[in-house]
């Protein structure tokens, strides 16, 4: 007889990539505050803490020693360098999360979600988030007011290169509505829940289904 208890759904590992501010974090609070399937990558970095940031939470804080010496024992699922300072994602608690059927957020550059697409290729769905113009951006870099002003223009510097890696990704949201923004990433986690080579016992679930018409 048919069961659907017998489908398993493997977890997914959305990423979002963006220009710094422009919004990907806010959508990533949004999403795992009303989404309870979806729990946060917890990254590994060499940076200091930002007011208000918790180790273990935010990110776990290392030194660059420990860093390297992860990096170097394949611990990490991607990792780069952003202004100076690493980051990277460990490999073992995703590996679980997803197998369990759970989905993992990330909030990771280019770089890192090249290296994850190379190394979990299957499980993952990419999103780049644009700001709607080149003011509105530096607008929310500035109202930070916790990076100084040759981060500032460092980062601004970079938005034009890191927008030039938007035709990898798989979805495009411009971030001129959040909430808006907010319903578009809702529903592209939706759909790629439903994706059937996502849905382990599927097939045998059907071939049941079919002998009992």
């Amino acid at each position: 007889m048919s069961d659907t208890s017998t489908i398993d759904r493997r977890g997914l590992l959305l990423v979002l990539s963006s220009p710094s501010g422009a919004g990907k974090t806010t959508l990533a609070r949004h999403l795992m505050a009303t989404d309870t399937a979806i729990s946060m990558s917890v990254s590994v970095t060499t940076r200091r803490p930002r007011p208000g940031e918790v180790d273990g939470k935010d990110y776990i804080f290392l030194d660059e020693d420990r860093f390297k010496a992860m990096a170097d024992g394949n611990e990490l699922l991607e990792w780069a360098n952003v202004f100076g300072n690493f980051y990277g994602t460990p490999h073992a608690p995703v590996e679980a999360a997803i197998s369990g059927g759970r989905d993992v957020l990330f909030d990771i550059d280019w770089q890192g979600a090249q290296q994850l697409s190379e190394k979990m290729k299957h499980d993952v769905v990419r999103v780049f988030i644009l700001p709607p113009s080149a003011k509105s951006l530096e607008q929310r870099l500035r109202a930070r007011a916790q990076d100084p002003e040759e981060v500032v223009r460092k980062r601004m510097d970079a938005a034009a290169a890191e927008i030039s890696h938007w035709p990898e990704y798989d979805y495009v949201i411009v971030n001129s509505d959040l909430q808006k923004s907010m319903e578009g990433l809702s529903a592209i986690l939706t759909a790629e829940r439903l994706r059937r080579e996502r849905l382990n016992g599927l097939t045998a679930f059907v071939r049941d289904l079919q002998r009992e018409l």
